[in-house]
């Protein structure tokens, strides 16, 4: 996979200088549709669909798929439990099976769809912390390629003015893996104490937790909110990268790095719940969306009327 991307690197070189040709357009838009997937969760009559972008590493003798996504995409099927351990009460975060969806299309017309399950490794509150997810497909050899992710330690940031491509699901599944361009518009903007980059390129709820990429498909940041079709927020790669760092799993994001065992991967808690005041379940939360100014960009549908629910409004469970 490496070796794919290495060459499409080195094919695009100087892309980012120029316009694209024909042809070198068709070789990137091709690698992004292939590593892009729509993520649906669904839980107690509500269905979330957003984006998400697929990352393939060996570990031991099988190769096994992972996805980058957004924590609010799938906070739906997060729970919390209460077991007693050594004669203590212990918070347990749990979630259910999340669906990964990779539309086929041969020749200009869809053919079908693969719908394969996968599990919640590593979670970050949307409200809280910094809104993201890594999940695991549960189907080995899933995936034949996956995302090149920026790591220059000398040039974190961006430049503002650099041209930008996005792959997601806009408006979910009917928009899956559709391709949109734009620029870095401004770096470092704060929004509840956490970091974003501002960027032109066009989303619409359902494109939470798909990739933003420099001309020659190199992953940058990771779409999450939207206050319109020239301004939204991503969260840029080197804020990813201090989040893997902080829970050890940096081989999420640099393949050069060596892979744990499966045993060690499960092993590893989906998140840090703090004390009886801030752990929470989605009845906590009365809406969904996030701020009305800068809203979260996932799709949301009340299975119970087949409608989706628009920006704001409360969702009630029951």
């Amino acid at each position: 996979m490496r070796l794919i991307v290495s060459v499409v690197c080195l094919l695009l070189s100087s892309v980012c200088l120029r316009a694209l040709s024909t042809k070198e357009t068709r070789l990137v838009s091709q690698h992004l549709q292939d590593i892009s997937v729509t993520i649906r969760s669904q839980s107690n009559y509500k269905q979330s669909e957003g984006s998400g972008v697929l990352i393939t590493r060996q570990v031991q003798d099988e190769k096994i798929t992972f996805v980058w996504t957004c924590a609010h995409v799938v906070d739906n099927l997060r729970r919390v439990r209460t077991v007693i351990e050594g004669g203590l009460p212990k918070k347990v975060v749990e979630f259910g099976d999340v669906q990964i969806i990779k539309e086929l299309v041969e020749q200009g017309r869809r053919v079908g769809e693969i719908k394969m399950d996968a599990t919640v490794l590593k979670y970050s509150d949307a409200d809280t912390g910094d809104d993201l997810a890594l999940l695991m497909v549960r189907s080995r050899d899933y995936a034949k390629s996956g995302a090149s992710f920026y790591m220059d330690d000398d040039e974190p940031i961006v430049p503002i003015g650099t041209p930008l491509f996005h792959v997601g699901s806009l408006l979910g599944q009917m928009g899956a893996n559709s391709m949109t361009t734009g620029i870095v518009s401004q770096v470092g903007r704060i929004r509840n104490k956490v970091e974003y980059d501002q960027t032109t390129v066009t989303a619409f709820p359902g494109s939470s937790g798909g990739g933003v990429y420099l001309q020659d498909g190199t992953y940058v940041g990771m779409i999450v909110r939207g206050a319109g079709e020239g301004f939204n927020l991503m969260v840029p790669v080197r804020r990813i990268k201090r989040w893997a760092e902080r829970h050890n799993i940096m081989w999420a994001l640099d393949d050069t790095i060596d892979m744990p065992s499966l045993d060690e991967i499960s092993q590893l808690p989906v998140e840090t719940v703090g004390d009886e005041d801030t752990v929470k379940t989605i009845k906590d939360k009365k809406t969904w969306g996030g701020d009305r100014d800068f809203p979260y960009l996932i799709k949301i549908m009340d299975t119970r009327t087949n409608t989706q629910v628009p920006v704001g409004v409360e969702f009630k469970l029951d």
